[in-house]
């Protein structure tokens, strides 16, 4: 790719990283419609970097809290909220981490054409704006339990299946136990810590198989994704309880009729 197509592409996937929307669904786009190869593993290591380093600096304190009071309860320094939370994010990431090592080979063989991406995002759309519109929304994450990250993690693991986007997945399984939409955007973004260590971390042992490494095209695509993730994490969680979810339920059915129009043709 040429460093034009690395920085639309780069700024995409930051702004659709995070949003409930599906960054696959949108990278999709400007390969059907302007004939662009695929992204290639360098890019797929970029982006990651940048959305982790993203979500790491906006959420800096709480992270560093979660880490210091996991570390604590640890070596025997009693429990507190943050480790309680922190242990929950390890339990949330679980499924996703078994059916990536399970599944991964299949979903990228059978699963990544546009008609299951236009699929699974208008499904997932419908359900996110049901999680929204028919739950209480009263719950705040400090109510987070056992039972409740592992129910969100299963939900993350169904976003291995493209299209369906982790961060939707992962808000419609908090809204629709009731949390309210700060809590579910913060858990879900939370979340997306080690679920992005682990896959990047994979992809980066991929990369240092190859002879030659582009380290240009990963600095750029690496530092616009991470502007446009932070930009878009900060913004979302502003906007969240203003807007609602209804405005990326619409786009979505839009994506995904989008898709299939193109699909036809």
């Amino acid at each position: 790719m040429d460093a034009l197509q690395i920085a639309i592409l780069a700024i995409i996937q930051g702004l659709t990283e995070f949003l409930p929307i599906s960054s696959s669904a949108h990278l999709i786009l400007p390969s059907a419609v302007l004939g662009w190869s695929d992204q290639g593993l360098a890019f797929d290591v970029a982006v990651h970097v940048g959305s982790l380093v993203a979500v790491l600096w906006y959420f800096r304190r709480d992270v560093q809290g979660l880490i210091t009071g996991w570390l604590r309860s640890v070596t025997g320094g009693g429990g507190s909220p943050e480790s309680r939370l922190g242990w929950q994010l390890i339990l949330a990431t679980i499924p996703a981490g078994l059916a990536g090592l399970l599944f991964a080979d299949f979903i990228e063989t059978h699963l990544r054409s546009t008609l299951v991406i236009a699929i699974t995002t208008i499904l997932f759309a419908l359900l996110l704006g049901a999680a929204d519109m028919f739950s209480a929304r009263s719950r705040p994450l400090t109510d987070f339990t056992w039972r409740a990250a592992l129910f969100v993690g299963v939900a993350q693991a169904i976003a291995l299946i493209p299209g369906t986007s982790r961060s939707g997945i992962t808000i419609t399984a908090a809204l629709a136990l009731g949390f309210d939409r700060p809590a579910a955007a913060r858990f879900s973004f939370l979340m997306a810590i080690p679920i992005i260590v682990l896959s990047g971390g994979y992809k980066m042992m991929q990369l240092t198989r190859l002879e030659e490494v582009p380290w240009g095209d990963i600095a750029l695509g690496t530092f616009l994704s991470a502007v446009a993730a932070y930009l878009c994490i900060h913004l979302f969680l502003t906007w969240i309880n203003r807007i609602g979810m209804l405005p990326f339920v619409i786009y979505r059915l839009l994506l995904g009729a989008v898709l299939i129009i193109i699909m036809m043709n």
